[in-house]
């Protein structure tokens, strides 16, 4: 009987203990090395011609770079041109991550919550760090919104707070949630199958179905992450 859940766990191929801590080499491990060497791969490939009518692998790679490119420069403005390496390589990790975990028998490792709370709080915290190198204590108004009388402020101040601090908690819950329900949902069609056997043309279809919805989420969820990921720059940046 399949279990749905089992997809989702690591599995350690090479045992590494560091000062007392676990730094084994996982399965997990395996595909973001295979996520970083698609990507460079991709994007070797696409670029080493650089022909000045660009063919179907130049055009994707073109069509990727200007895509985040047009979210930065609307989103976060001019300013954000220095930061758009780090937002471009983001986005191209979580997309490749959940693209590679589609295929069969492969591991998906933004379905777990450590991987991509992990990538929200590097963003949280490299834009927070900004905001206080440009800001300085100036940065602390960003919880007292502009016009708001001061008689409001021990009400919403907290309240401010308590949301800026839930912001990587939000941004990595949101994809490792949907990640996970997708393909655990996809594992228990997989099961109906091998229960009905022949007779499983329905859940064959769901199949289909689910598979198809699960590369539209895929994509969707790199580009909620790092359109959110924009927008926290730009408060960095601008603040109010």
């Amino acid at each position: 009987m399949a279990k749905p859940l089992e997809q989702f766990e690591i599995k350690t191929l090479v045992d590494i203990p560091v000062g007392g801590l676990d730094a084994s080499f996982t399965n997990a491990s395996v595909f973001m090395v295979i996520a970083v060497a698609a990507i460079t791969l991709f994007l070797t490939l696409g670029m080493r011609q650089r022909a000045l009518v660009p063919g179907r692998w130049q055009s994707l790679a073109e069509l990727s770079y200007q895509f985040v490119a047009q979210l930065v420069r609307e989103n976060v403005g001019a300013e954000g041109r220095q930061y758009f390496p780090f937002i471009f390589t983001l986005f191209m990790f979580i997309l490749f991550s959940n693209m590679i975990g589609l295929i069969p028998y492969a591991f998906t490792v933004t379905s777990h919550i450590i991987v991509t709370f992990a990538l929200a709080l590097v963003v949280f915290l490299g834009v927070t760090l900004v905001a206080l190198i440009k800001h300085r204590l100036r940065f602390f108004s960003f919880f007292m919104p502009p016009g708001v009388p001061l008689y409001m402020a021990p009400l919403l101040v907290p309240i401010e707070i308590i949301s800026y601090l839930a912001r990587p908690v939000t941004l990595g819950l949101r994809l490792f949630a949907n990640m996970m329900a997708g393909h655990t949902m996809l594992k228990v069609f997989a099961g109906f199958i091998v229960v009905l056997g022949i007779g499983g043309i329905a859940p064959i279809a769901a199949i289909v179905l689910l598979y198809g919805l699960e590369v539209i989420v895929a994509v969707l969820q790199a580009y909620v992450f790092i359109i959110l990921t924009c927008l926290y720059l730009h408060d960095a940046l601008h603040l109010h």
